[in-house]
This record gives C-alpha cells, structure tokens and sequence, in this order.
C-alpha cells in the first residue's frame, strides 16, 4: 500500500537470538520469513493453510497481569510475521540438532521408529515440545490432543505416539510402551525369559531424559518490554496492505470507524485463508492485539463475560476451571462448550483463533455459535455510539458470513450465562473425520423443566450446516414446548423439523439426505440425554431406552511381534535388526534437506503455473501483457518456447507438456509465470487471460464413458476355465455392481523441483522430488533438445511419493527446465497443496459389475467380473493399472472358471496416475465384496466362505503361475489365533443383541500381491561403491529415497558384505550422474533389485581386498583399504542386477508378471454410531509373510502406514468434483485423510516367523505396497456392524456399499427410522452439487 512511509521496527525473538525487522511486510507469513529471511528451513509448508501441522513452531509471551510466561504450538503458515512484536518463537532447530544436543522429544520420536519420509517429523516434535513445556508430565488424552493437528501419511502414527508416550506418567512403567511382548495390562505375567525371547523395536532405557531445566529462557529483554508497554499504534507497511496495532481501546474504535472495511485480525484463521486461497486483498488491517480490554474475564451473579480477544484455548481452560468450582447445575452450557471446543480445529488453531472471531465470523458450520445461541448468550459491541448489548439469536446471524454488526462495529466481550436448575445443555457434532475437521451438521441444543417435572418449560434449539448460516429450529422448539419431553413429543418435533430445514437436492456442500437425517438424529440423542438426566433425578420413573455412550477413544499399548536374528550371527552384521531410519535424527530436528530446503541462488526465478478453467475446450487467446507488467514478472513461459519435442509418448498416446490448441481437464497446464518471489509470480499467474470456446459433450463419470466408448486401447481380458456352463451347473448365481472411489497421494511434500544452468555447454543440474530420476532426465532433454549427459538429477530425498511423483514430475520439471533454459537462471516450482491436488491426478475410480456362482456348501466355482477404472483426459500408466486389475482379481481364492475385462475411460478430469497399490486395491475391494455376498446369500459367516475358497496344495494362478500358499494360510491361521477371532466374533454378537442405536463389526482379510514389473526390463538395477583412503565407503544406488527406508536398508546390505559397521557407510544422494538408467523406485520392488545391486558391488570390492586380508587378517579395515590403495587396487565397483524375466502375454492369457508373492491377513474390528455413522477401529491385528525381514522397524513401519492409507482409502478420503468437473476437495480443510484419532486403538503387526524367500535378497521380500489392500478390513467391518443395524430394522441380504463407507454412507445404509423418514430425490431430475465419476 505505502511501500515509501517508513514502519515501525519488528522485534521478535527466534531460538533466543533477537531479531529486528525494519520493513516486515503483513503479507508475510511467519513460515515464509523463517524459511526464506532466516534460512530455518527445519519448518515445513505441507498445506500452507494450517490444516496439515508441518509447519508448527512454539510461541512464547510474557503476560505481565499475571507474571507468567506463555507457551503454545501455532501453525507458522497462518501467522502473520506482524502479529509477533514482541513474542519469542522456538523452532525445530531452536531445541536440538546433531551438532550440538538432541532435545529427548527429537531423539524418541527418531528412536522409536516415528519418522519415514520426515517431512511432518519437525511439526511432530514441535507439537510434542510445545506441549512439554507446559504439562512435562503428560497423560495419553494430552498426546492426542497435541498431535491432533498434524498429518503424516506414512507411519500409521503408531510408532510417533509410541515414542511420544514414554513422557507419560502412568505410562512410564508399562512392559509394552517400547514394543514389546506380552504386557501387564493384559494381565499376563511377564517373566525375565519372555523379555528376552521377544525383541523389541526400540529401547526405552537409553533415551535422554526431560529436563525442563535445560529448555531455552524467555528472553529478559521481552519481559521488560511487555512490563513498560507501548502507548503508541504499531504501524507496518507492505507492499499492497498496511498493518496497524492499536494501544488503547480508544484508538481501536477510531480507527475502526475510519477505516470500516479494515478487516480485525487476531489469530488469522479466518482472514488468512481468504487472502491465501481466495486472493482477498485487504489495503489495511487493524490488530487489536494490544487491547487489554479484550482479554478482561469478569464474574457476575448471572455468568461470566469473556473478553472476544481470548483465543479458543484460553477459553477452555477457563471453563474447565469454572466447572470445577460451580456445581453442575450452574455449568451445563460450560460443558457442552467444553465439548465443542475440543473439536473446533487444532490445538494450533485454537492457540490463536478467537472467541470474537469465531462468532463475528459467522461460519454456516460453526460449532459455537449454534451452542451459544441455544445457550441464550449475549455480546457486547462497542463503536463510536456506544456500547450495545447484541444477543446471539437467529436475528444475530443474517446470511453466509454475515451478522447484525456494522462495519465500524467491535466485539467487546461475550456473555455465558450459568445454568439453572432443570435446564440442560448440549452440543453434538458429526464431522467427516472425528477431530480437525468442519462439521457436516453441529448443533447447540437447551431444554429448561418445571422443577419436579418432565414438562418442558423453555427449549432452544439451533443447527449449522443445513443453511447458509447458523439457524434456529423455532418451530419445532414451538412444537416441543409445553409438552412432557416423551416420544410423542419427539415424533410430532420430527415432523416439523423435516417441514422447518428443507435442503434442495442441489445444496452446496451435498449430503442433503444424510444432513438432514441428522438433524433428527442429532435431536434424538439430545432427547436421550435428557432423558437419563431426568431419570437419574427420578422425575421419570419408567424404564428407558438405552444411554448412548460416546465411541471408545482411549489408544491402548500394542505389539510388534518379528523374528529376532540367529545367535550366530555376528553383532556387527545390521540385517534383521531393527535398525532406525538412517535419517530419522536429521528430520527430527530439521536438518534434513528436501528439494524446496536448498538454499536460493542469486537471481533464481520463481514459476508458478496457469491451468485451464475450462474440462473441454478449445484455446482462443492466451494474453500475457498484464501478467508481464506487474512487478517482479520476469517472463510467461508458452508452449512456442519449447525447444524440443513438446509432447511426452505413452502407449502411443500424446501429452502436451503444455497445452497451447485444446484443453480436456481442469486443471491442464497452459503456461507458467517466471518472478523474482512466488508471491509476484502467483499475481503473475492471476493476471493471465485465457479465452476459449466450449467443445460438445464432456465425459465426466464412468458411465458417460462405458456409453460413449471412450476407452484407451488395449482394453485387457483374461479368462480360465468354462465360465458360461459353470454358471448353468452352479447352485444358485448373483449379480452386482459396486463402486469405489478415487483417492489424493496426499504426499506430505508437495511437488517440488529446481532446475539450475551450469552455465556452459548446455549443461543443467535438476533438483527434483521424483522416483524415477532418469525418467525426468530423459524429459527434460528431449523438452530442451539436447543430450541426456547434459541433464544430471539429483534426489536427496522426497518428503512421500506413493505412486504419484513420476509421470507429472517429469514434465513439471520439463516446464521448469524450459523456463530455466530461456531465461538462463535458476527457477524452482513448488506446487502448492491446492495446485498439486488439481493437476497431478491420483488412485483410479474404479466401477465394477460382477456376476458369481457359487455351491450350497459355499463353493465359488465360477466369476465374471468387468472392471471401470476413471482414468482422466490423459493416459499415463492408466493402461497397466487395468492389466493389474486382472492379473490380481482372484486373490486369495482358487475359483476354478474365472473371466476378467479390463478396461481405463478417457475422461474430461485430470489424469489419474500410479498409486500405492497400484490398482490391486481396487480389483481386491470388488472380489472382497463378491465373497461377501455369496456369505450373505447363503447366511454364513464370510471367514468361512473365504475359508472354503483359498488357495491350497501347489496352485496356479488364472494366467498359469505356479506358486505356493502355504504361507497365506499359516498368516490366515496365525491372525485367527493372534486376534481371538472366534471369541470376538461372539461378542460382537452380543454386543449387537445389547445395542440398539451402536453396533460392532468384524472382519478378516486376506491378500496374494505379485511383486515386480510385469515389464522385464523395469526390475534391474545397477549400484556404485566408492571406498576412500580412510576406510569410509559412499554408497550409490538406483534407488530414491521417499520414507521407506531404501537408503538404510542399503547400509545394512554394504555393512554385512564389507563387514563393516554401518556408520563407515554413507548414502547421500540418488543422481543420474552416478547410477545411470535407473529403473523406478515403485512396485515394492526398490529393495530387491538394488539391494542384489549393493551387494553385487560390494561382494567385488571385499573379494578384491582377499589378498590384502590374508596378508594381514586381524585388520583393521582402515589398514586393509590403506595398503589396498598403494598394492593399487581399485576400491571403486559398479554393481549390476539384471533381475528376473518377468513377462505377460495378453494373447494367450499366460504368463509369468511376478517374481514371488508376498501374503497377508488382517484382522479388524470397529464400533458404529448407527445415528450419525461415526464409527471407531477398536482393533487390529495384522500377519504378514515377509520372509526374513531386513529391517523389522521400518518394514513394520511400511505395513502400518499402508494399513493406515488403505483405511483412509476404504472409510475416510473423498475426492469431490463439480457439475463442470472442478475438483472441489483441494486441500486438508476439505480432503480428509487419516489423522491420529483414525488409528486403530489396539493396532499389533506380527511378522510370520520361519519364512524364506529365494527368489530376493537375504530372503526377504517386498512390502511397500501389499498392507495397503487390508485397510479394507474396516471397510467390511463397518459393513458388518451395518449390516446388523439393518436387520434390526428387518432388512437382511446383500446391500450395496460404495468405498469409501464414509459417516455419510454408513449413516444412509444402517436405515434409520431418521433416515427412512427422509424423502430421496430421483437422480436426474436435479444437478448435483458434486460428480459421482
């Protein structure tokens, strides 16, 4: 705004280092300051909009009323760099590293096993620390709540709270806390033999202990600022937005009234957003942070007035402490904020987010304002006219984001009156995940009773989520009042509810008939509630339906049960033990380096992307000239500039590196902006104008495409055996379809790359976050035209991939390097999460039809299934994910007359890519299902059916592989006994007899998953071994590193064959300069081919040495490579694997795709709130077959995190799309994947012991990808649990279930009386707010 006026000088603190600010913009986030002024880049951008936790940092501040020092976790991408005048900040580097000490939060979280990728470690810790530095005692409930907050996508979370809980107090001295056996809990005695006999993960005994002593101190200077305050209004300037901080109350109402459009910002969960996401520009800002009078707390005889600055979290201590001294009759609006509070947003979020703020916001959706409206709550608002008393009522609230206050009006304070005796309060919820996310409906609920009466005196009720603001159900609290609070009364509110909120079947946000279901729903157990209160007061007396108890929450100890080494295998020799990631102390305390974590270079350029608006269409006109004069645009990269080939082949198929004559997505990359700074470049991008003209007939769902035929060639058919008579000889056949949706890779790094001119001979260094270095080498020469020697890759390591950091990284860096090239300096591209989400596409839909025959007794003799996979407007490898689909859909079970049909849609939606899985958890999800309802069909529990159906005796698969089950059934037998299932399964029974409104289900899984490339050539691997003068050894090899550990499994491959430790060994980067032609780090494949790789080097290099070594036998290595080097002896191997000839042929249906097979069985139970479809894994037991494992931490680590996406996959994760095929889910505010309230409470992996496997190294075999497929085991088990809710109402047989059984789906399926009373509307006859694709 006024770049020339001079601000006010910043002064923070950060690591105990003052640091002074002269010209702090308030655009500039504290993140961005950290990461780019202060060159702290421990700090991480996941999501840049506080929904994922990467970013967290600890803020401290002296509060002078009370002389105390504050401390609290904040999410650094939401807090504007302004607002921290006079504050400390603590990052991840702050409290520990590798050169000076390692704080104990870092070190447990690395030790036991908490860290894959790394990317959300730092966030993680900061979570964890923020939260010992205020209670270093903590119980389980206070973990959970820290980590609330903060995703990882690769762990599972297990092994994060595993080492976060050895701070707990009544945990200290539990046997299991570091993963051991059998546990006290279980009562089971544990004797000295039994520690010995099973090995644990890690060893609680070595960690560094908490001592709060040694913890930084709040800088002195800050106290004495903040006793000797400021009279005079802080003023910032940016460059288009001005930051000013009131000191009095007075000078906030003035300047308000001055400037009525100036937004207040506080915590800037609200504002920063919109300036973020929505690109609001705001020319001024007011902070009314200074104002004492917004954090006053005054008691009166009626309640208690809250100043509207507290943030949410100073607010729930306060009412915690409030409950505690008043009784219970005076608290029961208290509670029932208490409860909202501890789901609106994060521990991050609610450190900063205000009162205030979250009222005058005004969210349709908001969880406290329909609780302090029933709760008859009042505010004061203070302008230049005056103070005014405002209640919260249906009057207050007057549309989206919209209340009865004036511009120029402040929220002074809130008022929370106390309770009377005979009212209740109540405030329930159903969200899409139970914790971290906006609620589908929320309601604030109050009922005041005569004294001595069932009789309804006053009622009030309010609901967000069924309008465009926060309502008032008048007239059905009309219909309530006055009447005894009995079922009558309920039945008649019922009906007037329907009549009162009538949502049309096109809303925004969807979900019209599971929101309104739940509007009676949620008034059901508020009528419950109520009713045992009642009953307990003997104002009723009869007998009453059962209390609806919440979902069980608490996270119990759990077991990691594997195979400990032979007694003869030497201590020095790291393979089979479990050995911590290689990397796991650099992310934990930040020091790790990812691709965006590169420092800049002088003159290094920003690109940020244009992507089409339109599904299908044709380009007009591109014009640039705006774009280009705004400042710091250096360029607008177009197709016209691409020397080379501007297309990438696939199947013989194009792909546009960017497209220039038509567009088939949303989403399409059409050009790139090149600035200075990514905010210039994001104004760059805005400021580009595209003109097009609508193409005829977009395809968007698959069955617009099965229609139209728009299939990519070949579509792919297998079949074995008689199909057709098989079905006329079986006893009875069934038909069905189901459906399965897509899912976001969701890596926690988004795309990354930075791609740097040597400045001679056409020479370019590409940084990138890929999985296929020499993928994006080979791109980007053939995009710029020249040689691949010219284009060298480095990957240091990649914050997650999953399948997705491969095609679309390739030509995301072929545009980058265009950029470079034309401009001759160095650009980098780091999507943002929304970008990411939009462009690069994820797991296939998929739409299957399967018909089934099968025997009284249970036999499935014959199959025909047709499989449907979305594959979006591009190919990619959507071709091989539909062969995947038939090479893996018998699983686990001989069926002896089986046909599959394959076939990938072209669709007007970004293009859909390899993901974990790689097609087989869909294909397994439909044949999964068909055992299912041949089990209901026959009335017979589906562990039998699948039982009779499994593999036996020497098999073969439907394309002629032989193999062995044997050890698919001893997993099967080990988890039926690991997990009691049979005696579970009877108390689910029991359970479900007992319960009527919840129900348990339970189900156990199996799975067959091929490993290998079916393309021969894709499972070789080359490595390169360099041991220098000193003895230390650099290990090269093809494979990247993305959290699974390649790189320390690798070490412990070169340790055993130099025999050497491992901390001789070192592994620094994958690069095409060193390991050329590398095969991609995918198909759980990465360890087979490299490790034989490492160790073919390896092997050469220690037989090169025997004539050293029998010289001198006793050594030491030192000596050996010492006297090697002078003999002349080259101490440099290549190492080469060719790996097996894999192979498919499609023509004649045979064939041998897969090296060996890796199997597995899964065990899950769940716990459903049939009400609201809100359910709870209460347990999981999983076996796996991974032969003798190399690394049981990290490859317990790998089965978790699979287990844990494939949940999220099955029960959790929905991609949304527009009538016109936009992605509406571009973000963790809108796109759920697991958090730690998902991980199952109980959660025990025991790796089957006694196994072996010729066909990999050291016998081991692949595992990054099977466990994904048993996350389905929720899935059925849900549907178990719905299945026993239906026939309560008297429905029984097969019903449909489409993944993911969301709360939503799992809701409409149980069949309610809630939900039958809701009329459907007939598809067709209206457009939907979102796309079923």
């Amino acid at each position: 705004m006024s770049a020339e006026r001079r601000g006010d000088t910043l002064c923070v603190f950060i690591n105990g280092k003052k640091v002074e600010v002269e010209d702090a913009d308030p655009e500039t986030m504290l993140l961005s300051f950290l990461r780019q002024k202060l060159r702290l880049t421990g700090t991480k951008s996941g999501c840049g909009g506080g929904g994922c936790g990467a970013c967290t940092v600890m803020v401290s501040r002296y509060q002078p009323a009370t002389k105390t020092i504050t401390h609290y976790a904040v999410n650094a991408c939401l807090l504007p760099l302004c607002q921290l005048h006079g504050a400390a900040v603590t990052t991840v580097e702050g409290i520990g590293s590798s050169t000076t000490r390692v704080h104990p939060v870092q070190e447990r979280i690395a030790k036991a096993h908490g860290s894959q990728c790394g990317f959300c470690t730092p966030g993680m810790v900061m979570a964890t620390y923020a939260l010992l530095r205020n209670k270093p005692k903590p119980t389980m409930d206070d973990i959970t709540l820290a980590l609330a907050g903060n995703l990882c996508r690769c762990t599972g979370y297990r092994p994060i709270v595993d080492g976060c809980r050895t701070f707990c107090q009544q945990e200290a001295n539990c046997c299991q806390v570091n993963g051991g056996g059998n546990c006290c809990l279980n009562g089971e005695k544990i004797t000295n033999e039994d520690s010995k006999k099973n090995p644990e993960l890690f060893n609680k005994d070595e960690f560094l202990p908490l001592d709060p002593t040694q913890e930084l101190i709040f800088p002195p200077e800050l106290i004495l600022m903040a006793e000797t305050p400021n009279a005079q209004t802080l003023a910032f300037y940016g460059e288009r937005m001005s930051w000013l901080s009131p000191a009095s109350l007075d000078e906030l109402i003035q300047l308000k009234t001055k400037h009525p459009k100036a937004p207040l910002v506080m915590g800037n969960t609200n504002i920063g957003p919109d300036i973020k996401f929505k690109g609001v520009v705001h020319p001024l800002v007011i902070s009314p942070s200074r104002i004492k009078e917004l954090y006053e707390v005054s008691r009166t005889s009626q309640g208690v007035w809250v100043g509207a600055g507290c943030t949410l979290a100073e607010l729930h201590s306060l009412l915690e402490k409030l409950v505690s001294e008043f009784p219970s009759e005076k608290t029961e609006l208290f509670g029932a904020l208490i409860q909202q509070l501890g789901n609106l947003g994060s521990q991050q979020i609610r450190n900063v987010a205000t009162l205030g703020g979250n009222i005058a916001s005004a969210y349709p959706n908001s969880d406290l304002n329909p609780v302090l409206a029933a709760g008859s709550c009042k505010v004061i608002v203070i302008s230049t006219v005056g103070r005014r008393e405002l209640p919260l009522n249906q009057d207050f609230f007057v549309g989206f984001g919209k209340t009865v206050l004036k511009p120029e009006d402040v929220v002074l304070s809130v008022f929370l009156p106390f309770s009377r005796k005979g009212e209740f309060v109540r405030a329930l919820r159903q969200a899409p995940r139970k914790e971290v996310s906006f609620a589908t409906v929320t309601t604030g609920m109050r009922v005041f009773f005569c004294e001595g009466s069932a009789a309804v005196q006053e009622v009030s009720i309010y609901f967000g989520g069924v309008a465009a603001t926060t309502v008032s159900a008048a007239e059905t609290c009309k219909a309530i009042a006055g009447r005894l609070w009995s079922e009558e009364t309920l039945g008649r509110a019922y009906e007037v509810l329907l009549e009162e909120f009538v949502l049309p079947p096109s809303a925004p946000g969807g979900k019209v008939e599971f929101r309104r279901s739940l509007t009676l729903s949620l008034l059901f157990k508020f009528y419950l509630e109520v009713l045992h209160k009642l009953k307990e007061m003997n104002v009723i007396k009869e007998e009453i339906p059962e209390k609806l108890l919440a979902l069980p929450k608490d996270i119990q100890p759990t077991l990691q049960e594997f195979q400990a080494v032979s007694k003869e295998q030497s201590d020095q020799d790291p393979v089979g033990r479990p050995m911590m990631h290689r990397s796991a102390i650099s992310h934990a305390t930040g020091e790790a380096v990812y691709c965006d974590d590169i420092p800049r270079t002088e003159g290094e350029l920003f690109l940020v992307l244009v992507t089409s608006t339109r599904a299908h269409a044709r380009i007009t006109g591109l014009d640039v000239s705006e774009a280009l004069k705004l400042p710091g645009v250096v360029d607008v990269i177009t197709a016209k500039d691409i020397p080379g080939k501007k297309v990438r082949l696939m199947f013989g198929y194009q792909e546009e590196v960017l497209s220039d004559g038509e567009v088939s997505c949303i989403g399409q990359m059409v050009c790139a902006v090149v600035a200075d700074s990514k905010p210039h470049a994001k104004r760059g991008a805005a400021a580009v104008k595209i003109t097009y003209e609508d193409l005829p007939d977009p395809i968007f769902t698959l069955e617009d495409a099965i229609e139209k035929t728009s299939l990519y060639e070949p579509t792919r058919f297998l079949e074995m055996g008689d199909v057709d008579k098989a079905f006329e000889e079986a006893d009875r056949v069934h038909e069905a379809e189901v459906r399965m949706g897509g899912q976001e890779h969701f890596y926690m790094e988004p795309q990354s790359m930075l791609v740097v001119p040597v400045g001679e001979e056409r020479e370019l260094n590409v940084y990138v976050s890929t999985q296929w270095p020499a993928l994006t080498q080979e791109a980007v020469a053939e995009t710029l035209g020249i040689p691949s020697n010219r284009v060298t890759c480095h990957v240091k390591r990649m914050g997650g991939a999953f399948g997705g950091k491969v095609i679309k990284t390739s030509i995301l860096a072929s545009i980058t390097s265009v950029a470079a090239w034309k401009t001759n300096r160095a650009v980098r591209c780091v999507l943002e999460r929304g970008e990411d989400m939009l462009i690069t596409g994820g797991r296939h839909p998929l739409l299957a039809k399967y018909k089934v025959g099968f025997m009284n007794d249970g036999r499935i003799v014959a199959a025909d299934l047709s499989y449907y996979a979305n594959a979006g407007c591009k190919v990619d490898e959507s071709v091989l994910i539909a062969e995947k689909f038939l090479l893996h859909m018998e699983n686990a079970y001989s069926i002896p007359n089986l046909r599959g049909y394959a076939a990938a849609c072209r669709t007007n939606l970004p293009s859909n890519t390899a993901f974990r899985g790689f097609g087989v958890p869909q294909c397994l999800f439909v044949i999964e299902n068909m055992v299912n309802d041949v089990a209901v069909l026959l009335g017979r529990p589906a562990d039998q059916i699948r039982e009779t159906n499994m593999y036996r005796g020497p098999s073969s698969t439907p394309y002629k592989l032989e193999f062995s089950p044997d050890n698919l059934l001893r997993c099967w037998e080990e988890c039926k006994l690991k997990s009691d299932y049979s005696a579970r399964c009877k108390a689910v029974d029991q359970f479900n007899q007992q319960n009527h409104w919840k129900k348990r289900g339970i189900s156990i899984i199996p799975i067959k998953y091929g490993i290998g490339f079916a393309e021969s050539f894709l499972n070789q691997a080359a490595a390169l071994v360099h041991i220098y003068k000193d003895g230390s050894v650099l290990v090269t090899h093809g494979g990247t590193e993305m959290g699974q550990g390649i790189h320390t499994k690798m070490q412990q491959v070169a340790s055993r064959e130099l025999h050497i430790p491992t901390t001789k060994i070192y592994i620094s980067e994958t690069s095409t300069s060193t390991v050329p032609n590398t095969c991609p780090s995918a198909a759980s494949f990465g360890t087979d081919a490299n490790g034989m790789a490492v160790k073919n080097a390896c092997e050469i290099l220690y037989q090169r040495l025997e004539p050293i070594r029998k010289k001198n036998p006793k050594g030491p290595w030192e000596n050996w490579i010492r006297d090697a080097y002078f003999e002349k002896i080259s101490l440099s191997a290549t190492g080469f694997w060719r790996g097996p000839d894999l192979y498919m042929d499609w023509d004649k249906m045979e064939g041998h795709p897969y090296a060996y097979f890796t199997f597995g069985v899964c065990c899950s139970e769940v716990e459903l709130d049939c009400l609201v479809g809100d359910y709870r894994t209460l347990r999981t037991d999983i076996v796996f077959d991974i032969g003798r494992s190399l690394n049981p931490s990290v490859e317990i680590g790998q089965i978790e995190g699979a287990f844990m996406q494939g949940l999220g996959l099955y029960t959790l994760e929905e991609l949304k799309y527009s009538p016109s095929g936009l992605l509406y889910t571009r973000g963790p505010s809108q796109y759920k994947i697991p958090a730690v309230c998902d991980m199952p409470l109980q959660f025990n992996v025991y790796l089957l012991p006694d196994t072996y496997n010729p066909h990999a190294i050291y016998s081991s075999k692949g595992i990054g990808e099977p466990a994904l497929f048993l996350g389905s085991s929720c899935f059925f088990a849900i549907k178990d649990a719905v299945a026993a809710a239906r026939s309560d109402s008297g429905l029984v047989g097969p019903f449909t279930l489409d993944s993911p059984a969301t709360p939503e789906r799992a809701c409409l399926a149980c069949a309610t009386p809630f939900t039958q009373k809701i009329p459907t509307s007939e598809p067709g006859s209206f457009r939907p707010w979102a796309l079923n694709i």
